[in-house]
């Protein structure tokens, strides 16, 4: 299947997320007893729910998208080049709104990539877009599809080959694969701190698009290609 897959049909996409608040306590009421109902069964005997709020950015319903960045696949004289543009900021209507008018502008058979896409980055746009009274574009639209007719690559699930017991962060792809790893400065762990508190937004950006080079560097390996050199990666101010 992937060798039969059109590059230049294909946007790879990341997302950063932040919690919607700076600290737990900054929470409507009864959205503060909503998080400590979710968190109960995964939080830890001495984690209490304020403790716990360091990793409300990861769902939709306590966080907000920062920045999204798209990588395009594109021939330049006789080359495979990648160009990628980043969405962000603080409001989050307005990233959201943004990319949702470029998928809208796509044709019907554009495929989006991304690393734990499925079970992240997709469901996450999706949702926040719904509490953002934002149509969701068609290529994020899955209701109703049969599994083939969803244009959607997961490079994890690539990796897992059908064992659904198996999680692989991009990082240790990355370095299986000898690519150089997106996390040379932060992680997504320190994405809140960064955001909230160094206040250091751009930081985050270019964390974020790291995260996409390496995906589609992975993906072109899926594909039995060669990465593409550095110079041929172009960052759209």
């Amino acid at each position: 299947m992937l060798k039969d897959v059109n590059l230049n049909k294909v946007f790879v996409i990341d997302i950063e997320t932040v919690p919607l608040y700076e600290y737990f306590e900054q929470m409507p009421l009864q959205m503060q007893e909503l998080w400590d109902s979710k968190t109960q069964f995964l939080r830890k005997d001495d984690k209490t729910p304020s403790d716990f709020y360091e990793r409300a950015g990861i769902w939709a319903e306590f966080g907000k998208i920062i920045c999204i960045s798209v990588g395009l696949f594109h021939n330049q004289k006789g080359k495979l080049n990648f160009r990628i543009n980043s969405y962000f900021g603080h409001d989050e209507v307005d990233i959201l709104n943004q990319f949702s008018k470029l998928l809208s502008q796509q044709p019907k058979d554009q495929i989006l990539c991304a690393h734990n896409g499925k079970e992240f980055d997709f469901p996450y746009l999706c949702r926040r877009m719904l509490v953002n009274n934002i149509s969701i574009p068609l290529p994020l639209q899955i209701a109703g599809k049969k599994p083939w007719e969803i244009n959607h690559i997961d490079t994890m699930e690539l990796w897992k080959f059908g064992d659904y017991k198996n999680y692989t962060s991009l990082n240790l792809l990355a370095a299986i694969f000898g690519i150089p790893t997106p996390k040379d400065d932060i992680d997504g762990s320190m994405v809140k701190e960064v955001y909230y508190q160094e206040k250091d937004l751009q930081r985050i950006v270019t964390y974020c698009q790291k995260d996409v080079i390496t995906t589609a560097q992975i993906l072109l390996r899926f594909k039995g290609l060669d990465a593409i050199p550095s110079e041929n990666i172009t960052l759209v101010k």
